[in-house]
């Protein structure tokens, strides 16, 4: 279809895993004619959920785009993943969104993870509509899941609905704004009669709107307090502009697996929720002027979008996701990538419908679409034209908080699991792999439990490759807490000429890694030794005396010995020196040490209590707390053998809701008895 930037809405669909997210898009596109059957997750057959991954476990793991045209309006639906472990995909979708659509069960309560999502799209000043779903259950709560929304968003719901309910059931529903009532049927809405028993509350839900315009509107409030009432049309423009300065939240019911409410729901996307034309500016660095800018939404202006997704496809290659804010893009024009300073040529220009590519002759200001085989652009880079080099605020993605252990099932295949992560990486920017300099094991970091499942599936079905995942090891070291004096001599006659070196030193705690000194005097030990004596000690240092851990923080001081004139060499003094460490460093007090990591948590204050509770069970410190927003910020210093798990266990403790950041800060004594199991477990393995 031929658009411009007033006929088109892009909306993200956000919400909780489970919720019913890929449904109503499912729904939404069978209502709208642009699929022929409608899908279930279920059965595997959806348009969003398309990859095998997807299909397996019955849930969304990537952003997919689809579009679908409803009264001669162009919309494009971006169905986000609901699983915490997925945030960088939602970020990706909400970048290219003009507004959310929240999809949440008729349960009586807002669902875990719902609260997360919708404070983001506020902080993002997206548009929002809640579709409150499942209302063909038996057990739908749509009262209580009213009452739930309000006493969270004060001041912001508006529910524009009064459902028809006939045995505990949806059958219809009125719209307050028009005034008008509807039965679901077979072939779609069937308009009748407010019925007698629901007008009180037709009329009440009238005034709570007005009264919610009202707000919106500084014209309308006077008008309100003078005459109190407001017109229709002017409730209605009230509600747009709230909508649009998401102070308003409409809220909608139905059944998406059943398509009831559906056509209602799509009636009022596009009469309510904004027009990509009317997007408020988005800030841009003008390279050439060196200053920010507004990068107003034009078509006859120069060209400038952001990829804000990039997928690698088996057979189309590497696919870039465009979302344009300004000007057309073409096929077979040349663009500018204003992050890596190179031209890049489009090639054929597609629109996406999950994973069928509908080839498109252009692409226009504030549309989606795709092309591919970008050879130098990536997720978050802006493309422009030459004439007028702008560049977007990069998309902010979650630093990894899970890390496990990565190898490959087979030997050998070490360097393909490296390699199809690495691939991986061009797609998703919320994980990382790096090799532990301490352990030598390539850890693997992501979002969670279920993010590195994926990925390890993704690298089987991708190239082939079987992935083990496995808690990884803590890089625990030794030290010296005292002195002590140790004599070391190696001597050994097998014919010809001998071996024989004879050291005396003393091991004592040292504020560096290691400190080698000499105070040999009389030449006890000749000085073309004391290089050997020394790299004798570093050999030593990668196994300590208590659980072979690499030690750490010790002087040796080389103060006498003797020598052989002929059986005397540097491998005889290496091995003397060897045996010396191994009786000091057992005599000068070892211990073992622990890596200690500065964490930040952010949580809501109901949860503030169980937080730092928890933290105190982990041997954490609490270092002090303040706000940040709405927000709890707690800050502790913890050990990390205690928060290897930490990133499910806090979203167990704070219902989805808590985030967490940490980075190592030192390394403290191991608590006696604890040290006492560590060595245990190292001896039996």
């Amino acid at each position: 279809m031929s658009v411009s930037s007033e006929n088109i809405r892009n909306i993200a669909i956000v919400g909780h895993s489970g919720e019913g997210k890929t449904t109503l898009c499912e729904a939404m596109l069978f209502a709208a004619g642009a699929i022929d059957r409608q899908g279930t997750v279920a059965a595997g057959n959806t348009v969003s959920d398309f990859d095998d991954l997807e299909r397996a476990k019955q849930m969304s793991v990537y952003t997919s785009c689809s579009y679908l045209e409803w009264e001669g309006v162009k919309v494009n639906l971006l169905d986000l993943p609901g699983y915490y472990d997925f945030e960088g995909e939602r970020h990706e979708g909400l970048r290219a969104a003009g507004g959310a659509l929240l999809v949440i069960g008729a349960n009586g309560t807002i669902p875990i993870g719902a609260e997360s999502v919708v404070d983001w799209c506020l902080k993002l000043g997206k548009p929002l509509i809640i579709f409150i779903n499942g209302m063909d259950k038996e057990n739908a709560d749509y009262i209580g899941t009213i009452h739930a929304l309000k006493e969270k968003y004060a001041g912001k719901l508006a529910p524009i609905q009064i459902p028809i309910m006939e045995g505990n059931k949806m059958q219809g529903c009125i719209n307050a704004l028009q005034e008008r009532a509807y039965l679901f049927k077979e072939g779609g809405p069937q308009e009748i009669a407010i019925p007698d028993s629901l007008k009180a509350q037709v009329e009440e839900m009238k005034n709570s709107l007005m009264e919610t315009a009202a707000e919106n509107d500084e014209v309308l409030l006077d008008k309100y307090f003078e005459e109190g009432a407001l017109t229709r049309e002017e409730t209605i423009r009230g509600i747009r502009l709230g909508i649009a300065s998401v102070n308003t939240i409409p809220v909608m019911a139905g059944s998406a697996l059943q398509n009831r409410g559906v056509i209602n729901l799509l009636n009022e996307i596009v009469r309510y929720m904004p027009q990509a034309a009317e997007r408020a500016n988005t800030l841009a660095d003008d390279l050439d002027a060196d200053k920010v800018v507004n990068v107003k939404t034009e078509e006859d202006a120069p060209f400038a979008a952001q990829v804000f997704k990039t997928v690698i496809d088996p057979y189309s290659g590497k696919l870039s996701y465009l979302k344009s804010f300004r000007g057309v893009l073409r096929s077979g024009s040349v663009v500018y990538n204003a992050n890596k300073g190179t031209e890049e040529r489009i090639g054929q220009i597609y629109a996406m419908r999950g994973k069928k590519m509908e080839p498109v002759d252009c692409l226009v200001t504030g549309d989606i679409g795709v092309v591919n085989k970008l050879s130098d652009t990536d997720t978050g880079d802006t493309l422009c034209d030459a004439s007028a080099k702008v560049r977007f605020t990069p998309i902010r993605f979650p630093k990894p908080s899970l890390f496990m252990a990565v190898s490959a099932v087979k030997k050998g295949e070490e360097d393909k699991v490296f390699a199809g992560l690495n691939k991986l990486k061009e797609e998703d920017f919320t994980f990382v792999v790096e090799k532990n300099p301490s352990t030598g094991e390539l850890l693997l970091g992501g979002q969670g439990d279920v993010h590195l499942e994926v990925l390890a599936k993704k690298v089987k079905a991708r190239y082939g490759v079987d992935v083990n995942l496995s808690t990884p090891a803590i890089a625990y070291k030794e030290t010296l807490r005292g002195n002590a004096d140790a004599e070391g001599k190696h001597k050994k006659q097998s014919g010809g000429h001998g071996q024989y070196g004879h050291v005396k030193m003393r091991f004592e705690p040292s504020e560096e890694d290691f400190v080698f000194e000499e105070e040999v005097v009389g030449g006890a030990v000749p000085k073309n030794f004391f290089p050997a004596v020394e790299k004798g000690l570093r050999e030593c240092l990668p196994f300590g005396p208590l659980a072979g851990y690499p030690m750490t923080g010790l002087k040796a001081v080389l103060y006498d010995g003797s020598y052989h004139d002929v059986d005397s060499s540097e491998q005889a003094f290496k091995m003397a020196a060897a045996l010396a460490f191994k009786e000091g460093v057992k005599n000068a007090k070892p211990v073992l040490l622990e890596p200690i990591h500065s964490v930040k948590i952010a949580i809501p204050a109901d949860y503030l209590g169980d937080v730092m509770g928890d933290l105190n069970k982990r041997r954490g410190r609490i270092m002090g707390t303040d706000n940040e927003g709405t927000l709890s910020v707690v800050y502790a210093e913890v050990p990390l053998a205690e928060m290897l798990t930490y990133t499910m266990e806090l979203r167990s403790l704070t219902r989805g809701s808590g985030k967490f950041v940490s980075e190592f800060l030192r390394y403290e004594d191991v608590p006696p008895m604890l040290a006492d199991k560590i060595i245990q477990a190292r001896a039996n393995n």
